[in-house]
């Protein structure tokens, strides 16, 4: 069958992307100023509060850090890959082959990863991580008998009754630990294999996403976003935590749903359903990643995938149910677990804009300025191009439909309550479907934006201890 053609990549490589000089450098600057003025009011204003009485529970508001200044064995090689990146990262985007790009730019964002947590050393930046006593590793050997604990899980999940789950534990569904006992079992059990686990799987959402965009947006675009991905910010959070991992597999769902919109792919259909069921199980908070999904569909202008994607889908909460684990039983008792805890004490009205001066540091200020242009540019031709009538998008509307949906579910999950602090973390699965905005900045000066990027994620990994 032949793929339906939806890039633009017959354009030269270094043609200016529509709109690419919009109103010139000053305001993607006055955006990115914003930004970083939006961090500095929320430490300032997190210092003060929490010295007051402790309730924002983080030492170095809006992260769950600590100030430690520090240098470490992944330190020359951090600042390496950034190097490199800034210089070749670029023009290597541009003309290597495709299928070259995505190795090219896993590996890049493996080694990023790799070398800003090993700045921590080995054993603290990866092998202990997934070990400490709020994470899933200490209760593996409370799933020897696996239906049973799923069983058995919401008896456990809200502090009181005995044997109570570590906070990790009970704060997601029990995918997220499944996928710790299963590793234990084919032999990769101890926190080193389950940090190299999540540090290799959380690198390859950056291809998913280059997948993605291609095939919704264009070529053009997704090489200008992928030196950007590679290149994240919150790659300091990749490695070494669990949510890195969701945030490949919920990218991953995004991508094949993409793939089977534009190729009509049953197979691609049919894996994009069973990643987003499994995603549905890893965090309580991924079902939002159903907006995105939606986008796909609005995008593409297609129903074909739906059936086999919802078929697929159901089968994971089906297998989940009939073990004996109900996720809508469950969640409530999370809520009450959430507010005995920290989310109890933490305040809202400092989280729920803190959380975004997080989400700056976690994304980038090129992210900041590529938003911009997003937000101004082309939303309004954008849903525009929604209506039946129209052409279907492509393009820079199909891209800003794109991260405005990634960006309405993080908004959402903001205002929810149930994300105050800790969301540079949290929110990755997210975070990766706003980096693509970088694709609408200057061509000329992308080394400037990615040197700001790589100069966030160095300043903070080698500044504080970020405790993940």
């Amino acid at each position: 069958m032949k793929t339906e053609e939806r890039s633009d990549s017959s354009r030269p490589a270094d043609e200016p992307a529509a709109g690419a000089g919009r109103a010139g450098h000053r305001p993607d600057l006055v955006a990115a100023g914003v930004g970083a003025l939006l961090v500095a009011v929320a430490c300032g204003v997190g210092w003060v509060w929490q010295s007051a009485d402790g309730r924002l529970q983080a030492q170095w508001p809006p992260l769950l850090a600590s100030w430690h200044p520090h240098a470490g064995p992944g330190t020359p090689a951090a600042l390496t890959v950034a190097a490199v990146v800034v210089v070749y990262g670029p023009a290597l985007a541009d003309r290597l082959p495709w299928r070259r790009l995505l190795l090219t730019a896993w590996a890049t964002a493996l080694a990023w990863i790799f070398s800003l947590a090993l700045i921590e050393g080995w054993y603290r930046g990866v092998a202990r991580r997934l070990t400490t006593k709020h994470e899933y590793l200490r209760v593996i050997d409370r799933f020897d008998d696996i239906p049973a604990a799923l069983r058995g899980f919401t008896d456990h999940i809200v502090v009181g009754p005995p044997g109570n789950w570590p906070a990790h534990v009970a704060g997601h569904p029990p995918g997220a630990t499944l996928t710790f006992v299963w590793l234990d079992r084919i032999g990769l059990g101890g926190g080193a294999w389950a940090g190299v686990f999540c540090i290799v799987l959380g690198a390859s959402g950056v291809a998913a996403v280059l997948i993605a965009v291609r095939a919704l947006a264009g070529e053009r675009l997704a090489r200008r976003a992928a030196p950007f991905l590679a290149l994240a910010p919150f790659a300091v959070w990749t490695g070494t935590s669990a949510d890195g991992y969701f945030a490949a597999v919920a990218a991953w769902s995004i991508a094949l749903l993409a793939v089977a919109a534009t190729r009509r792919s049953l197979l691609a259909a049919c894996a994009s359903g069973l990643l987003f069921g499994w995603t549905c199980y890893l965090s309580y908070g991924l079902p939002l990643i159903a907006l995105p999904l939606a986008t796909v569909l609005l995008i593409t202008r297609t129903t074909r995938p739906v059936l086999p994607f919802l078929t697929a889908a159901l089968t994971v909460p089906l297998a989940f149910t009939l073990t004996g684990f109900a996720w809508w039983e469950a969640y409530p008792l999370l809520v009450e677990r959430y507010y005995q805890g920290a989310g109890g004490v933490r305040p809202y009205a400092y989280w729920v804009w803190g959380n975004l001066a997080a989400a700056t540091l976690a994304v980038g200020l090129a992210t900041a300025a590529g938003l911009r242009r997003t937000l101004t540019g082309t939303p309004s031709a954008a849903l525009r191009a929604l209506h039946p009538r129209r052409p279907a998008p492509t393009g820079e509307a199909a891209l800003t439909l794109l991260v405005l949906s990634a960006l309405l579910a993080l908004l959402a999950a903001d205002l929810s309550g149930m994300s105050k602090a800790e969301t540079e973390r949290i929110w990755q699965p997210f975070y990766f479907w706003l980096l693509p905005a970088t694709a609408l900045l200057p061509v000329r000066g992308r080394r400037g934006w990615l040197g700001a990027q790589a100069g966030v994620a160095l300043l903070v990994n080698h500044l504080v201890w970020t405790g993940w």
